[in-house]
């Protein structure tokens, strides 16, 4: 297990892991809103926080009344051992929000700016002259993240989604990232939405990046494009890393599946630009349905910020119509594929087939219902564990 992530003033701790808040080393019950409204007037200490950011980071943009707010307000001091009188900790500045003035004996590793790696963004052009937006951080063995679907390059170092991952992967190696498509800093007025098309991004980055022999990782959708990649060019790929991700798209799965699909299509079409989250939100609760207050916020904003609602429905579509499956006798490179047994976006069955198709693949379960490995939960360090054992093993 990774150290456990907490938050610790006066005699306080809040455990991000356990979401729980202990005083004096003595669980205290709160409710998960208020809970979580610590955490975002913890990791803010001395800034006025507006009633209307907390309204939009803890109740997701939802009406909730002054009585409401003042109501969870009152329950955290009592969890710290506040009060409105004394203020000790949580000082309220009438008719604008609120300040968090306790002195934080720890803060979040993963949050400080230290932490951030350096990273130059580039652009190179496909085929078909679409700019694709790539870049590397770290330093040592090459290992090259296959572009997926939502991805920001700079976001995602930020996001409590990605940068866990990122930036501890880039302490020990050497990460070549891209937004593929469509998405994030790359072009988003492009014509062809393929599997082909990802194929040719990699490739262009791949050759923009000057990499000869590299690691290929492949995450959801990214696991397809990395097969083909690799079936393409089993020179370059030295191992290839699948995680959470399919062989067949939904399109062409099972015909609840493919009624699932075509109802993502439509909400997407329908409501994936709106102000208000409820449509995004049904993503969010199929890729973390674990997730914290802070992660599905950041996911809801990720998905506005990184592709637009005609793009997204375009790259649904598009992804729903993969197939690989004639391609995985193919593959030569050593793989590794994981999978999460609860996974709520991609069936588990679906990366088990995915490693029983591929000769001698190595297949590992996590314990986990989330699409997308968060930052804390016990999935987390096996993930990475198996992924750098798998990549510094010696070649056989």
């Amino acid at each position: 297990m990774a150290d456990t992530p907490l938050i610790r003033f006066a005699d306080c701790e809040l455990d991000l892991v356990a979401h729980e808040v202990r005083r004096a080393g003595e669980p205290c019950a709160v409710e998960p809103q208020v809970f979580d409204l610590l955490v975002h007037l913890a990791r803010n200490p001395c800034r006025l926080v507006s009633k209307d950011e907390l309204i939009a980071e803890v109740w997701g943009g939802r009406i909730v009344s002054d009585a409401a707010l003042s109501s969870r307000i009152k329950s955290a001091r009592r969890a710290i051992g506040d009060d409105g009188e004394q203020q000790r900790l949580i000082r309220t500045v009438h008719g604008r929000g609120f300040r968090f003035v306790a002195t934080l004996e720890a803060a979040l590793p993963a949050i400080e700016p230290a932490e951030m790696p350096r990273q130059d963004i580039q652009f190179c052009r496909t085929a078909d002259g679409v700019r694709i937006a790539y870049s590397r951080i770290g330093s040592g063995p090459v290992l090259v993240r296959t572009g997926n679907w939502m991805t920001h390059l700079e976001y995602d170092l930020e996001s409590p989604i990605w940068r866990h991952l990122w930036r501890g992967l880039a302490r020990e190696r050497c990460v070549v990232r891209y937004d593929a498509r469509a998405n994030g800093l790359s072009d988003w007025d492009v014509g062809e939405l393929s599997l082909d098309a990802f194929v040719r991004d990699l490739e262009s980055v791949i050759e923009a990046s000057g990499v000869d022999r590299f690691d290929l990782l492949g995450i959801s959708q990214g696991c397809p494009v990395s097969i083909a990649y690799a079936v393409r060019h089993p020179d370059r790929v030295r191992r290839l890393v699948l995680y959470g991700g399919f062989a067949v798209g939904r399109a062409r799965r099972g015909a609840v599946e493919r009624e699932q699909n075509a109802a993502s299509l439509t909400l997407v079409r329908h409501g994936w630009g709106q102000e208000n989250p409820a449509f995004r939100q049904l993503f969010t609760s199929q890729f973390v349905p674990d997730g914290t207050k802070e992660q599905e916020n950041w996911l809801n904003n990720l998905q506005r910020v990184t592709v637009s609602p005609e793009n997204a429905a375009r790259y649904l579509a598009a992804v729903g119509e993969f197939d690989v499956s004639d391609m995985l006798g193919e593959v030569r490179t050593p793989t590794l594929v994981m999978h999460a047994q609860g996974d709520a976006r991609v069936p588990f069955e679906s990366g088990r087939q995915l490693a029983a198709g591929i000769p001698g693949a190595r297949f590992v379960p996590l314990e986990s219902r989330n699409h997308l490995i968060l930052e804390g939960e016990p999935a987390s360090p096996r993930f990475l564990a198996e992924l750098r054992a798998f990549l510094d093993a010696p070649a056989t």
